[in-house]
């Protein structure tokens, strides 16, 4: 059973300083999800923390703005320069100062990645996930399609790809290697 995305929390509270007035929260903490859920992944540059599902909350008060952010996995190199691209953004945008905090409870999974995230992968040339795939994975069921032809008579070739968090594979059909995003 995969863990369910929590909704992402804007919590009220008065405006960053020169933005408005309190009662403009909810919209300053709207453009803060959407100049934060900007920034895109530097190991796949084809999508945004918010397609990958790694925005997990903003908050806009006390002068501050906060944003959550939780890693794809432990460890993940890429968490220090997305958290200094979103400071870089939000101040750019005139928002400050900016707290970045990663959040490592509930535990990112594939299953948080969005339909339009997985379209970008897909024509990238990245296998995308398939929802609720962990599980049948764990299990030996797992079958993925060419990102190319869309065959599903693949096969992995190497359990790491360009990236810790994708597999490399191969389609038997138009013979071409492709990264598959992995399920967790």
């Amino acid at each position: 059973m995969s863990n369910p995305a929590p909704p992402l929390v804007a919590a009220p509270g008065a405006a960053v300083p020169g933005a408005g007035a309190p009662e403009d929260a909810g919209a300053l903490e709207d453009r803060v999800r959407e100049i934060a859920g900007g920034v895109v992944d530097p190991e796949i540059p084809v999508l945004t923390i918010a397609d990958l599902g790694v925005l997990r909350a903003v908050r806009v008060g006390g002068g501050r703005v906060e944003v959550d952010i939780t890693p794809t996995y432990s460890g993940c190199p890429a968490m220090n320069m997305i958290a200094l691209e979103i400071e870089l953004a939000l101040d750019k945008a005139g928002f400050g100062p900016v707290s970045v905090k990663t959040v490592l409870s509930p535990a990112w999974t594939t299953d948080w990645m969005t339909e339009d995230g997985r379209a970008k992968l897909r024509a990238y040339g990245i296998a995308p996930p398939a929802k609720g795939g962990g599980r049948r994975a764990l299990f030996g069921e797992d079958t993925v399609a060419c990102p190319h032809c869309g065959a599903t008579d693949t096969a992995e070739i190497a359990a790491f790809g360009s990236t810790s968090c994708k597999s490399l594979w191969q389609c038997r059909a138009c013979r071409e290697p492709f990264d598959y995003f992995k399920c967790h």
